[in-house]
């Protein structure tokens, strides 16, 4: 059994919460808040014990922390709790300025074991296409359209999607539209009086060194709307994966049309309980759910910190973390300036700066 304490008191504080709440067997976790009014709440909802006090945190004695408070403050509070002597989980992004991914990758040369929980490749639909893509039934993968994820998610699957290394130079082009559309939906409730809000939608052309491409095309209603769907499209040399579906050529050239989601895939190494393997199939069976892939997600990522710490391969590569977050960085310049292309620059985690 892994234990590990929550730092944060947040709506994606709560994922780490339900996951140990739902499974007892794999997971004990203690929520770490500011103000007794937030440990009474998350408690409440999650049904997790939550505490002000760190040194309840000592004598819990977690075999590593999540840091799931804002943003902004992510890798400063990831710092603090490595210095307690502790491996951290990050929430998504593991940081927010290039500053603070050079710290990060300085933190972990000198030891310090860092896992950001970026999900969206595990979860199980996107698992099934990004798996068949490494299995070449498209080919060689040359483009890809994505409107389905933000920013570092984005950057994250582009990468996987296309076979990208996460040192691979690129260039990006951008512009943001503004518009508006009807609000149907939240993270609290959904809204049925018709009205209209402002929507903001991001567009860009990325370029890399080897000559692949990404369109990345995401809008902030996308995550919560009923009215607004979301995609992913990679083109190969074989073949297309197009959402859930993949039209390829077989061995002997004869057209295939495979529906991505009609096997549960098998062999995945983070999934090694019965309770999990559960939960797997009910996230495929709700596909459209983005909570139950989300939590499946997550928990395999947690579940694979027991083999890091034992001394196995981390969860989630910290170069591709900080390179998911350094795309976004470069997205934001690309925006500020739509007339001109934000290029990216050697980093130390690329390995040739």
């Amino acid at each position: 059994m892994l234990s590990y304490i929550i730092v944060g008191s947040g709506y994606r504080a709560e994922y780490f919460g339900r996951i140990a709440k739902a499974h007892p067997e794999l997971f004990r976790a203690l929520f770490l808040c500011r103000s007794k009014e937030k440990a009474d709440k998350m408690t409440a909802d999650t049904g997790i014990s939550a505490t002000t006090d760190e040194k309840e945190c000592a004598l819990f004695r977690p075999d590593f922390a999540v840091i799931a408070v804002d943003k902004a403050h992510v890798a400063q509070a990831a710092e603090e709790w490595i210095n307690k002597g502790l491996p951290v989980v990050t929430e998504t992004p593991v940081g927010e300025t290039t500053e603070q991914l050079l710290r990060m990758w300085e933190l972990a040369k000198q030891g310090a074991k860092i896992v950001c929980s970026e999900q969206y490749h595990r979860q199980p639909v996107l698992m099934n296409g990004l798996s068949a893509i490494r299995e070449g039934l498209i080919g060689e993968p040359s483009s890809v359209y994505i409107s389905l994820a933000h920013e570092y998610h984005a950057a994250s699957l582009i990468r996987r999607s296309l076979l990208l290394d996460p040192g691979e130079g690129f260039t990006v082009r951008a512009m943001n539209q503004k518009s508006r559309a009807v609000k149907t939906d939240s993270r609290a409730s959904a809204f049925w009086d018709g009205e209209e809000t402002e929507v903001s939608r991001d567009v860009a052309l990325v370029t890399f060194a080897s000559g692949k491409f990404a369109i990345y095309d995401f809008d902030s209603i996308q995550y919560r709307s009923f009215i607004r769907s979301r995609h992913l499209s990679v083109r190969g040399s074989r073949g297309e994966l197009s959402d859930n579906y993949i039209s390829c050529l077989d061995g002997a050239g004869v057209p295939q049309k495979i529906y991505l989601n009609a096997d549960i895939p098998t062999g995945y190494r983070a999934l090694d309980t019965q309770a999990l393997r559960d939960r797997r199939r009910s996230a495929v069976s709700e596909m459209n759910c983005d909570t139950a892939q989300d939590e499946f997600a997550v928990a395999s990522i947690l579940l694979d910190m027991g083999k890091y710490i034992a001394g196995g391969e981390p969860p989630y590569p910290l170069d591709e973390a900080l390179e998911d977050a350094y795309f976004a960085i470069k997205l934001k310049e690309a925006l500020l300036s739509p007339h001109a292309p934000a290029v990216s620059e050697p980093m130390p985690w690329h390995g040739r700066s």
